[in-house]
């Protein structure tokens, strides 16, 4: 069953990643720790850290030791700004088709239910930082992944 919300790729992972270093600020993880933790490709995984990288959100260090750690307080970051630095400014459409056509764009088939979702998505993009997700990955998988690594 396909879900009505849709969430590219890039921006998922750049969510789940964001969440899953914010579980432990002061430590770097490499891409493919992450890829490993995330079950995701290096390759796609190391387009999008690039990304949080150009728009201040992750650290990256390289070399034998490097890897990348969070960049800001996790308690300080929210969704809406992990989502918007993947996929730019999230504006609502009131409009399955983007432009309204329905009754000249004084009625719609759906009412006010793409309204109201993309309004509830909104809310709670911004009013969810990285640091109030971080239990949802089962400390004994990710840490076993982590502790791999040494």
């Amino acid at each position: 069953m396909a879900n009505v919300l849709r969430i590219s790729e890039a921006a998922s992972l750049a969510l789940h990643t964001m969440v899953l270093l914010a579980r432990k600020p002061e430590e770097r993880l490499s891409t493919k720790e992450i890829a490993g933790v995330l079950k995701v490709s290096e390759a796609h995984l190391s387009k999008v850290l690039q990304r949080l990288g150009r728009v201040g959100l992750v650290n990256a260090t390289r070399g034998p030791n490097g890897g990348f750690m969070v960049e800001k307080d996790p308690n300080g970051v929210t969704l809406l700004e992990v989502y918007e630095a993947i996929e730019g400014p999230l504006n609502s459409s009131n409009c399955l088709l983007g432009t309204p056509i329905c009754d000249g764009g004084e009625k719609c088939i759906l009412g006010n239910l793409l309204e109201d979702i993309n309004k509830e998505v909104k809310e709670y993009l911004s009013g969810t930082t990285i640091s109030e997700l971080t239990d949802v990955y089962g400390s004994d998988e990710t840490d076993a992944q982590e502790d791999n690594r040494d």
